[in-house]
């Protein structure tokens, strides 16, 4: 079992996301005194008589005068069991450019509903963008239970439909997991509730610290971005010519051949170098400096790769887009595609479908993508890319779009076209 898990929320707004969260802290004695002693005071101000923990998370003055999380929190928690990263993300539809963000690199996500209201729209979109990014595992947070009387058949009938729509999003029985919680008094959060006799499930801190955690793919080929030339011209490093970057994908280690993509020029790596000496072999997320046997003409923005996996090298992508700008992506739109360090024109060729996220169907041949749409869209780049689907490598299979004419990102892109959208 991985030490690690990165986890994320994501809900509707006024489902206690951040109460969720700060009662993991809270509940975990992971919060600092002054912390602690700061949201109490906060507390009292707002005339309430317990601690409000949503205020753990809410940093934002902004967030705190509204009520609602606008950004993106990440919080490091731990327990004697396992460690956490835990991104809480927006829950109101303006934010939901920023779900896509904290949940692009988890490995579980929460999913919170009010057990007074059931599976919204924004529930729905949630768990269809969580799927089109891959996330493994989802847990149904049903909140607030104490206010409908803990009641066994509502939390039953919110935990089956969820249940059948995650199946139609690709989910598996055995990756979803239903628990009814209060954030606020604390049921089945840390501590199961005797008030709940009729779940045997475990709570939500049990299941998280236990759930089974699929480490970065060490066995996966091999694909390593090149950040930074180092050529330090010294008198003790005369020759010296290293390639550093982080480890994306697969392992690395001296004797390797691997090919520079997109010049198609082949070497071998010598030296696997790190700032505490060199290492007999690096695996995905670490960052290191490799030096080949050969001097070749290797800039940012290149990809060393395995030599007997590499990538596909093309100038047409057939994509899924997350758009997340309120400027709409027509036909034959021009924009850039960012991918690892590299960024190049674009054109938008064919928008092929559009993913309606509530009735799990798509329309064919959309006029255009708007803010929060999801779609399968055909890009014409004028340099070739190496890629892999996203399927396969979420870091080489992910990119960005961005607005060549101020910079802004326009969305999020997946190569090929995940479930649902086949």
């Amino acid at each position: 079992m991985s030490d690690l898990l990165r986890l994320a929320t994501a809900g509707s707004v006024d489902d206690g996301k951040s109460t969720l969260v700060g009662r993991l802290l809270y509940d975990t004695k992971s919060v600092l005194a002054d912390q602690l002693d700061a949201v109490h005071r906060a507390s009292v101000d707002k005339g309430l008589s317990t601690p409000d923990l949503s205020l753990l998370v809410d940093g934002l003055r902004s967030e705190r005068e509204q009520g609602i999380t606008i950004d993106v929190a990440y919080r490091y928690f731990a327990t004697p069991r396992r460690s956490f990263v835990l991104a809480d993300t927006p829950g109101h539809v303006q934010y939901t450019r920023n779900t896509v963000t904290g949940a692009s690199t988890a490995q579980l996500a929460v999913l919170l509903v009010d057990a007074r209201k059931g599976l919204v729209e924004q529930t729905r979109r949630h768990a269809a963008v969580l799927a089109l990014l891959g996330v493994p595992r989802l847990v149904l947070a049903v909140n607030k239970i104490d206010l409908v009387g803990y009641d066994e058949t509502a939390f039953t009938t919110i935990a089956t439909e969820f249940s059948d729509h995650a199946a139609a999003l690709g989910y598996a029985v055995s990756s979803v997991l239903a628990i009814p919680v209060s954030a606020l008094v604390g049921d089945n959060v840390v501590e199961s509730s005797p008030r709940t006799p009729w779940y045997t499930g475990p709570t939500l801190l049990e299941h998280l610290e236990t759930v089974p955690v699929e480490p970065d793919p060490h066995d996966a080929p091999f694909r390593f971005p090149v950040q930074y030339v180092i050529r330090p011209r010294t008198a003790e490093h005369p020759d010296y010519r290293g390639y550093a970057g982080q480890v994306a994908a697969g392992t690395i280690a001296p004797g390797d051949e691997v090919v520079v993509l997109p010049s198609g020029l082949r070497s071998t790596v010598l030296r696997v170098d790190t700032p505490d000496g060199p290492l007999a072999e690096a695996a995905a997320g670490r960052s290191v400096t490799l030096i080949l046997a050969d001097e070749l003409d290797v800039a940012r923005g290149d990809l060393i790769v395995s030599a007997a996996a590499p990538p596909r090298v093309t100038d047409e992508l057939d994509a899924t887009l997350a758009w997340l700008a309120d400027k709409p992506l027509r036909h034959n739109a021009r924009v850039l595609v960012k991918h690892g360090a590299r960024t190049v024109p674009a054109i938008a060729t064919t928008l092929v479908s559009r993913f309606d996220e509530q009735r799990l169907s798509t329309v064919a041949n959309p006029e255009n993508l708007l803010l929060n749409e999801i779609g399968r869209v055909l890009l014409r780049m004028a340099e070739p890319l190496p890629v892999d689907d996203y399927a396969t490598s979420r870091r080489n299979g992910a990119f960005l779009v961005i607005d060549p004419t101020d910079g802004t990102t326009l969305a999020a892109g997946m190569v090929g076209s995940p479930q649902p959208l086949t």
